[in-house]
């Protein structure tokens, strides 16, 4: 397994890290993973053991989930001085809450790839890149 560091501060955020480096850091206990795809999202597609589940948008509608900020605040206060590591279906969603989660305060970072990776040529994901297809733990109900 390679390791990356983070890449530096970015467009509002504390950076990218790889989906690797992230696992790292949360095995190692510097990180807390948030994982803030819909909970649609973890039921039928996956999860990762452990994450927190707090969505950035909710389907059906993919509206802005209202209690984000404060359900994130509250996990970030649960485990003081750790990095937030959020991951999202393919690094967008992520990016987004990353951003607000710096507006919060917080030192967030985006993993790069998302849990299933950009679609391939055939519009398929999983394939190309991702929590999945880099062998990192995950589970399906």
């Amino acid at each position: 397994m390679s390791h990356f560091p983070a890449r530096p501060p970015v467009e509002g955020y504390a950076g990218d890290v790889s989906p690797e480096q992230a696992w790292a850091w949360v095995q190692g206990g510097e990180a807390v993973l948030i994982d803030v795809r819909s909970d649609a999202e973890r039921e039928w597609v996956g999860y990762v053991p452990g994450a927190i589940g707090l969505a950035w948008k909710q389907w059906p509608g993919m509206a802005l989930n209202p209690a984000f900020d404060t359900e994130l605040q509250a996990a970030a206060a649960s485990a003081p001085g750790k990095k937030l590591v959020l991951l999202c279906r393919s690094g967008v969603r992520s990016v987004a809450a990353a951003r607000r989660a710096t507006e919060l305060g917080l030192a967030a970072y985006n993993i790069l790839e998302g849990f299933e990776g950009d679609a391939d040529a055939q519009g398929h994901r999983g394939r190309v890149g991702g929590w999945r297809y880099r062998g990192l733990p995950w589970k399906q109900y």
